[in-house]
């Protein structure tokens, strides 16, 4: 069955939180597996992360993390609405029930947002190729709207729209994952308005959700994408992006963000990824089907006549208007 071209941006999450996972993202980009990672700037090993992307030449994005760990803004050293008693970030729910619920303030979070961009460039020398959230909290309501000011402010023109399609049709994913995945569709969607007016841009589809660790396969990761692409036209260009976890497993007390590994990070899920991206079957099965990986610097190389990547899903090409 004749399929759309696919341009396939590969993106290891998580890079800086902790040498063992860092060593094992190093390993799949070097493979050819990984073509652009994000670093937690306050990660315990985002120095070392540096020194490794500087040295093997990796495209690094900045992975903002608003709920993970310790702030690296001025919410690091008093009391904040981004933050518990004990200095810490809320966690993922913590940190989503404070959004729902009122209680951050917006104008912390672009402190802290700021801070963790200018934390990059000094480990870098250079801007971000890209920006994504840590457990994807730059699409929550209010966060993302300071978040596409920040990016438009600092020039930062990528971004990840994490909307999967069929992600409530994956039988294999826990009851939680499943409704993460619903309200992560919401919140994304609800994002894109002020995504497109800021000028932010981002793959034309994505995929990863129903793929994160030990249900990872090179069937479901295929079969995500197949899912992603259907109804696109043959022959038309597509960009896309796969998340991926891949890392060996944490030993604590080293890694995390502050407060050690966590367990997803100590667990084999990340070694189980690392395997499955590297071996022969996926990227193999990926070269049959015409899949080009890519970075994201290249989804500006789009010859003439191959259309743009997404201001907009396929669904929704709006034109911006004030939000």
């Amino acid at each position: 069955m004749a399929r759309p071209r696919v341009r396939l941006v590969v993106t290891a999450d998580d890079f800086g939180y902790c040498p063992r996972r860092d060593e094992g993202i190093v390993e799949a980009f070097l493979a050819g597996a990984v073509t652009s990672v994000s670093l937690l700037v306050n990660g315990s090993a985002a120095g070392s992360a540096a020194e490794l992307a500087r040295r093997h030449r990796i495209p690094t994005g900045l992975h903002a993390n608003l709920s993970e760990g310790r702030p690296v803004g001025p919410a690091r050293h008093g009391a904040s609405s981004l933050t518990g008693s004990e200095g810490f970030f809320l966690g993922k729910m913590g940190f989503r029930r404070a959004v729902a619920a009122g209680e951050v303030i917006l104008s912390q979070v672009r402190e802290e947002l700021e801070a963790q961009l200018s934390r990059f460039r000094e480990l870098l020398g250079r801007d971000p190729t890209h920006v994504d959230g840590h457990q994807h909290v730059h699409v929550l309501p209010g966060v993302c709207r300071v978040f596409a000011e920040a990016l438009q402010a600092c020039g930062v023109r990528y971004t990840r729209l994490p909307l999967e399609r069929g992600v409530d049709g994956c039988a294999w994913l826990e009851a939680p994952a499943r409704d993460f995945a619903g309200a992560l569709e919401q919140d994304a969607s609800a994002a894109i308005r002020l995504f497109v007016y800021h000028g932010l841009r981002w793959t034309d589809v994505f995929v990863g959700l129903s793929t994160c660790g030990r249900h990872m396969s090179a069937h479901r990761v295929l079969e995500a994408l197949t899912r992603a692409l259907e109804g696109m036209p043959a022959g038309q260009v597509v960009t896309a992006e796969l998340m991926v976890h891949p890392g060996y497993p944490s030993v604590p007390p080293v890694g995390g963000c502050g407060e050690g590994p966590d367990a997803f990070s100590c667990s084999s899920d990340r070694l189980h990824e690392l395997r499955v991206l590297t071996a022969p079957t996926l990227q193999a099965q990926l070269a049959r089907d015409g899949v080009q990986l890519c970075t994201v610097e290249d989804l500006d190389c789009k010859r003439p006549g191959e259309g743009s990547t997404s201001k907009a899903p396929r669904e929704t090409f709006l034109e911006p208007s004030p939000p």
